[in-house]
């Protein structure tokens, strides 16, 4: 299982499309307050479709509440500071990858508390960065497939034809 972590979002079709991502992985979400929109917003619902009753879904007051409640969590900071990237670490069954508000990211004091663990995605110097529940959905896959995708359905399934 991974945690996913948001701090402190601001989109709440992001955060729905995250949401989804999350219950399709088995990962847990956990949203560190302020958020940019109300948890029952029905953008947030809309984005996630009928999947946001089977969430597992966490708040927290703010980030000291977080560790508070999650003490000696491994925590992977994805931001576009790291000179490491996200395929450079080895993820652990039960880690936590966290991941920065839209409009500024991981507040940069956090960043430099936690250097070691920050990671970044790869792109192009001239773009600033990826959309949030891309980048989410980008990491937590390379995660899910260097934990070999334990517990999931590794075949497809197909309704008429036989490949």
């Amino acid at each position: 299982m991974l945690n996913i972590v948001l701090h402190e979002p601001e989109m709440p079709a992001n955060t729905g499309n995250i949401g989804r991502t999350c219950v399709a992985t088995g990962s847990v979400l956990h949203l560190i307050e302020p958020l940019g929109f109300r948890i029952n917003d029905k953008t947030v619902k809309r984005a996630g479709l009928d999947y946001w009753d089977k969430l597992d879904v966490r708040t927290y007051v703010n980030y000291e509440d977080f560790l508070a409640k999650n003490p000696g969590a491994k925590i992977y900071m994805a931001t576009t500071k790291s000179k490491q990237t996200y395929t450079d670490v080895e993820y652990e069954d039960g880690c936590y990858i966290m991941f920065g508000k839209e409009s500024a990211g991981i507040p940069e004091e956090i960043l430099l508390e936690n250097k070691e663990t920050c990671i970044r995605i790869p792109m192009l110097s001239d773009i600033r960065s990826l959309n949030l529940a891309n980048s989410v959905a980008i990491v937590t896959y390379e995660a899910l497939r260097q934990l070999n995708f334990e517990h999931f359905q590794l075949e497809g399934q197909l309704h008429h034809y036989e490949w």
